[in-house]
Formats: structure tokens, C-alpha cells, sequence
């Protein structure tokens, strides 16, 4: 697999109607951060099913993707993730995974049914995910499709654990970010040329005194940013444009 991309499925009516409020992408931001990488897109979905697997399977269409799914595990019927991934991902189907059934009986005890030994019905080929809160397990599929429960208690460990398998070293980004009294156009030029390893990229911003941008140059060679990002620098002296380093 060339470098990772990172995608996020938060499952929940509740959080686009605004009786909770998303705790997943910025911590997901925050841990690829420190990983050097970066997530590459982000769904907030409701839990309709057929919305639910066509997600899954627009995203599986990357071959270098990698998907946390946070949502819709549970054996309540509104809990319609592991049949989706099946769908998307697999033939349809849901069998029952041994050792999950063992360890939702060995949890539970008598409480285990008739409901919550539904979660142990799972896609052919699903892996268990340990959940460090109350034992109920999450899955995986092809070692890169994660699907987990929409707590954060619960899932926060497991994609820990999962980045720390997956980028056991983290590999450093490099960015460096100056502000000018410009609008973004001066930059377009230059922008063209950068190349394709070099993450470029300019916000406007529009103040009481006039238009600013920002610029950001990032890259995994530090030489390269750091060439790139005098270039900028140059292209904006030659023209007489004030800035100075950082985003403000």
C-alpha cells in the first residue's frame, strides 16, 4: 500500500440534529497529526442504511484507504452498521463470529439474550477489536476498514491502538506558514509550479484594512519545504508585498 488515506464515518442522526456533538474528528485530526499524517475525508452521516453502505462503499473504491467507523454496532434496531459493511464490503451476509459470541456470553452471562448476542452476528471474515469499557467487541475487515462503537470511551483506545500497529513510527511533516497583505492571486503562478510532493495550499481573509492570504507549504522533506517556502517569500519581496511567518 503507497501512503495511507485516512477517512473518518461517524454515524448519528443525534449529532447533525444537534443532541450531541462530535467528539471523533478532532481527535482523529490530533492523532494523525502526531503520525504525520492527515485525514483525508470525513463523513457525518445519518443512520439510514442505504446511505450507510453506499458511504462504505465509495470509500473502499480508494485503494489506500483506511476507514474508522464510529456508530451503529449495537443489537438495537436502528444499529444497522455491521450489516452495511457486510453489504458494501462482503456478500450480504452476517454469520456468527465464535469468539464473539464467547466473549458477549462470558460478559453477560443470562443477559446476553435475546438481544445483546446479536453483535456477535458479524461480516465473514471480520476480526475482533478488544473494547476496553465494557468487553462488547468491535471488528475490522481486510485490515483497514475499522468499525467501532460511536463512544468515545470505547473507540478512542481502539484507534490508538490500531495507528500505533499501522504507523508504529510516526513519520514527520513538516509546514511552514506566512501571512501576506495580498489577495490569494499573487500566489497562483507560483502555486502552479510547486510539485505534487509538496502540499501547498492559501486561505483569504478579509479585515478591516484590506485583503490578507495565507500561505502553507508543508512536506515530508524539511530541504524541500524549506525551499519552496523561500521561494514564496522572494516572489512576495520582488513585488513589494508585506507579510511576515505564521497564520495570523
Amino acid at each position: 500500500m503507497a501512503r495511507y488515506r485516512f477517512y473518518t464515518l461517524i454515524i448519528g442522526s443525534e449529532i447533525l440534529n444537534g443532541r450531541r456533538t462530535d467528539a471523533h474528528f478532532p481527535f482523529l485530526q490530533t492523532l494523525l497529526t502526531q503520525k504525520g499524517y492527515s485525514l483525508y475525508a470525513s463523513f457525518i452521516i445519518e443512520d439510514d442504511p442505504i446511505l450507510i453502505t453506499r458511504t462504505i462503499r465509495f470509500i473502499a473504491q480508494d485503494p489506500n484507504a483506511v476507514l474508522f467507523s464510529f456508530g451503529g454496532i449495537g443489537a438495537t434496531p436502528d444499529d444497522h452498521t455491521r450489516r452495511c459493511a457486510a453489504e458494501a464490503l462482503r456478500n450480504g451476509t452476517l454469520i456468527e463470529h465464535p469468539e464473539a459470541k464467547r466473549i458477549i456470553e462470558a460478559t453477560l452471562g443470562k443477559r446476553a439474550y435475546p438481544h445483546p448476542i446479536k453483535m456477535a452476528m458479524l461480516p465473514e471474515g471480520a476480526e475482533l477489536l478488544d473494547n476496553p469499557v465494557n468487553k462488547m467487541p468491535a471488528f475490522s475487515l481486510d485490515g483497514r476498514f475499522f468499525f467501532m462503537p460511536g463512544f468515545p470511551e470505547m473507540s478512542h483506545p481502539m484507534v490508538k491502538n490500531i495507528l500505533d500497529t499501522l504507523i508504529p513510527d510516526a513519520r514527520p511533516y513538516h509546514r511552514k506558514t506566512l501571512t501576506a497583505s495580498c489577495r490569494e492571486n499573487e500566489f497562483i503562478e507560483l502555486m502552479e509550479q510547486v510539485p505534487k510532493e509538496i502540499e501547498v495550499s492559501s486561505l483569504p481573509k478579509l479585515r478591516s484594512d484590506g485583503w490578507y492570504a495565507t500561505l502553507s507549504v508543508a512536506g515530508e522533506e524539511a530541504k524541500k519545504v524549506d525551499e519552496w517556502f523561500l521561494r514564496f517569500a522572494e516572489m512576495l519581496d520582488a513585488k513589494g508585498i508585506a507579510y511576515r511567518e505564521g497564520d495570523f
